[in-house]
């Protein structure tokens, strides 16, 4: 398995990720940390905080740190500033993000709560830009500028290990040869007849190494993993001591590497931010279970229509009573209605058990808690019951008393 097959960080968009989730992986460093960012289109009015590593942005609410976001650069097609509208700021300068993942395109607008810092668009953009300039240190490369006065051109970070003359690249029925180059980062090999005939396979994309029979003899076989299009690739070492010593090698840098990636992403920040273990607020387990008879995401607000060259021609809604563009397939008027006052009514929910858990301790009712006296009732959410277990009876507010059944 390659270090890539475990790494979701930079290469996904998810929603409301698990507090593990927002840790930094091995080889993952927190850049920057902008306080008071609000998220303008899932999550407008709504105070939070934004991270940036060298991987991906994170915003988490700062009122309920399990609604979050985690965004990887790779994923990110634009990233422009434009004016939003706000509910904290009103009409104000934001930062737009447009990115693609798994064929779906999502839409994030990010609005510095506080005027006159510009941080949240030079943070974003030029690590980013730093991001996107590194590619050699994590994508699988073929005929590039690699070699220089028959020299490999080093990254920075990267030291060569070991330099092998003589070295067939398998890859044709007669062979090619060539030199071959192990770094702390990637395995690079180029024809000397050619120097951009080459390729360079750095670690993050390599899922295995081993010695296998050819009808060259025993070669060095490199497999890539499948996101880099699952090549495979043979080498052929004379005498076999030295192939022998160098799959030994490249082995143990790649178990090195896979224990403390190198992802090639250098940024400095003036003022060094806390630790991201610091930083984010732990999740609290509500004492509340949701049921929901619609099938409804998180990330509905944040759809991307990035397909549309044009309006839709308009239809008659009968339930509203005048003309609208055509609704894509699948949605409805009252599912795009219901997914914002869902989400509000969660939330308010959520809190309001919150608080009164809180209450109960601080009035000296831990007893209660801990003999878990408890009943089943049912909380009226507007239009939705939601089954609420381990709330208790003797402490049930005048808004709970109401609405509960026993």
């Amino acid at each position: 398995m390659s270090v890539l097959d475990a790494l979701w960080e930079d290469r996904d968009v998810r929603f409301d990720v698990s507090s593990q989730q927002m840790k930094t992986r091995p080889g993952e460093v927190l850049i920057d940390c902008l306080d008071s960012i609000e998220d303008t289109k899932g999550n407008n009015g709504d105070r939070g905080r934004l991270l940036v590593t060298n991987l991906r942005i994170i915003w988490h609410s700062l009122a309920l740190p399990r609604v979050n976001l985690s965004v990887g650069y790779n994923c990110i097609i634009n990233i422009t500033t434009r004016t939003a509208n706000s509910k904290l700021r009103g009409q104000t300068e934001a930062l737009y993000i447009l990115t693609k993942c798994n064929n779906t395109r999502f839409e994030f607008i990010f609005t510095n709560v506080v005027p006159g810092n510009p941080r949240l668009f030079t943070s974003v953009i030029s690590v980013h830009r730093a991001y996107e300039t590194s590619k050699m240190y994590r994508d699988f490369k073929l005929r590039s500028a690699l070699i220089q006065n028959k020299q490999l051109k080093l990254l920075p970070q990267e030291q060569v290990y070991d330099k092998i003359n003589g070295v067939w690249n398998l890859s044709s029925d007669q062979g090619n040869l060539g030199t071959f180059f192990i770094t702390n980062v990637r395995i690079v090999w180029h024809a000397n007849m050619n120097d951009n005939f080459n390729v360079s396979i750095p670690y993050l994309q390599i899922r295995s190494i081993k010695i296998r029979d050819s009808k060259f003899g025993l070669a060095l076989v490199i497999e890539s993993s499948q996101q880099s299009g699952g090549y495979v690739l043979g080498f052929k070492i004379d005498p076999v001591e030295k192939l022998q010593e160098s799959v030994k090698e490249i082995n143990s840098l790649h178990r090195v590497y896979s224990a403390s990636p190198i992802f090639g992403v250098d940024y400095e920040m003036e003022e060094k931010p806390q630790p991201l273990e610091d930083l984010t607020v732990e999740q609290i387990q509500d004492d509340v279970e949701i049921d929901s008879d619609e099938h409804t995401d998180a990330f509905v607000a944040y759809f991307a229509d990035g397909n549309k060259q044009q309006d839709r021609e308009p239809v008659f809604s009968e339930e509203l009573g005048l003309a609208i563009e055509k609704l894509k397939d699948g949605f409805t008027l009252q599912g795009l209605w219901e997914v914002t006052h869902k989400m509000d009514s969660q939330r308010e929910l959520a809190e309001e058990l919150r608080l009164y858990q809180s209450t109960l301790l601080q009035d000296g009712l831990k007893d209660l808690l801990d003999e878990k006296k408890f009943v089943d009732c049912t909380l009226k959410a507007g239009d939705k019951s939601l089954p609420c277990h381990r709330l208790i009876l003797s402490a049930c507010s005048p808004y709970f008393q109401k609405t509960c059944s026993w």
